[in-house]
């Protein structure tokens, strides 16, 4: 059995790594935008973020204020955990305390904070079965700032690839510097309303720079971060060659009458950390 106490501590590890260490991915592709870069402020916001995730790294220190909200992704194979829900919100708890997160948890309607960053239904876990022999969570706090900018379109048939395009783009174009770009595009297509808002969550924890086995997909992938790289929008909004690090999409059949359109943006301090567990 992987126990309770395994499972809280490695998740307020994962929490820990996530918000003081980008991925390589991510700070390698801020690297070559900036290597491309020719605009003189664009430059100089780009050199800052990377400053910023360098020194981040060093102290063991958040890279950005706002830690986010905690949201986490559960493969559960055929292994027997302890008190899964709870495990996990302990590891939340103690990952608020320790690293320390910014209490950023409130209820939604009288905004009063529990500071644990836990409440009703958070952290938000989404469980997937999975047909291995161990658990394997992901972290993946997530900033409002990028978050607030998010879209849903329930498109219809007729709109074709043609149309997800354009709606995606014009979500980004929309955001501007909002959402602190260079940002990373998740798109999700498919399935319902909340499905494909899960799906393009999903979208966004794959790797920077990798396409999308499917051929069409990486295709369209490539059309969209190029039209919003076209904008000019650049780092922090302020102009420059590189808007977006990169689009990543995931489908889901669904319904003949509908074509759901899920997007969720996630700004440049894309953090996410992940590990596997198996019975000891």
């Amino acid at each position: 059995m992987i126990g309770q106490e395994r499972i809280q501590e490695t998740v307020c590890r994962l929490f820990k790594e996530a918000v003081t260490s980008i991925p390589e991915d991510v700070t390698l592709a801020l690297k070559k935008a900036y290597l491309r870069e020719e605009d003189e402020l664009a430059l100089l916001n780009l050199k800052a973020i990377l400053d910023n995730i360098e020194m981040a790294r060093k102290e063991e220190v958040p890279v950005c204020q706002d830690t986010g909200l905690p949201i986490v992704f559960v493969r559960l194979g055929d292994v027997k955990v302890e008190n899964l829900y709870e495990a996990v919100a302990e590891g939340v708890r103690m990952a608020t305390m320790e690293v320390p997160l910014r209490p950023n948890v409130v209820d939604p309607l009288s905004r009063e904070n529990t500071g644990t960053n836990t409440g009703h239904l958070i952290p938000q876990i989404d469980v997937e079965l999975a047909d291995t022999d161990s658990l394997e969570i992901t972290v993946l706090p997530k900033g409002f700032g990028s978050e607030n900018n998010n879209a849903l379109m329930m498109g219809l048939p007729g709109d074709g690839i043609d149309g997800v395009k354009d709606f995606v783009v014009r979500t980004v174009l929309a955001a501007g510097g909002k959402p602190c770009p260079p940002v990373i595009v998740g798109v999700g297509i498919g399935g319902s309303s909340d499905l494909a808002m899960k799906l393009a969550k999903k979208a966004l924890l794959g790797r920077v720079g990798e396409r999308n086995p499917d051929e069409t997909l990486a295709a369209l992938e490539e059309d969209i971060l190029r039209s919003i790289n076209d904008s000019g929008i650049g780092p922090m909004g302020m102009g420059g060659r590189t808007t977006a690090l990169d689009v990543k999409i995931k489908t889901a059949h669904t319904h003949t009458a509908g074509l759901p359109v899920g997007v969720c943006i996630q700004c440049w301090a894309a953090r996410r950390s992940t590990t596997i567990l198996k019975d000891e």
